[in-house]
């Protein structure tokens, strides 16, 4: 397995409204292409505008074909722009694909 961690600075105000769009449409686009959700996480000391959350794949070419299939599915990219009519919620997307040590208990 790998994971992928990813990290989104959400535009000032804009959390509910991304929060609203994982719960109601982009987690079902995750399911329909395969994409593992581990969770989500916001602090609960510290920075308020970022959302963590953490993806699961089989290996490398399972993340690049259904990463590729849910960034280019034109309904999500409709439902997309539908949530941004007001402008974007994320101002800045950092992620790292990650594998576990030997020793984590998490495989």
């Amino acid at each position: 397995m790998i994971y992928e961690w990813r990290v989104y600075e959400v535009v000032p105000g804009k959390m509910n409204a991304l929060h609203d769009r994982f719960q109601k449409i982009t987690l079902k686009f995750f399911e329909k292409h395969g994409i593992k959700v581990v969770g989500f996480w916001e602090a609960i000391v510290g920075t308020s505008n970022t959302l963590y959350y953490m993806l699961a794949y089989e290996n490398m070419a399972h993340r690049e074909k259904a990463w590729n299939a849910f960034i280019s599915d034109p309904e999500w990219i409709k439902a997309r722009q539908e949530t941004e009519k007001e402008g974007p919620l994320v101002q800045r997307v950092t992620n790292m694909l990650l594998r576990s040590t030997p020793y984590s208990p998490i495989k």
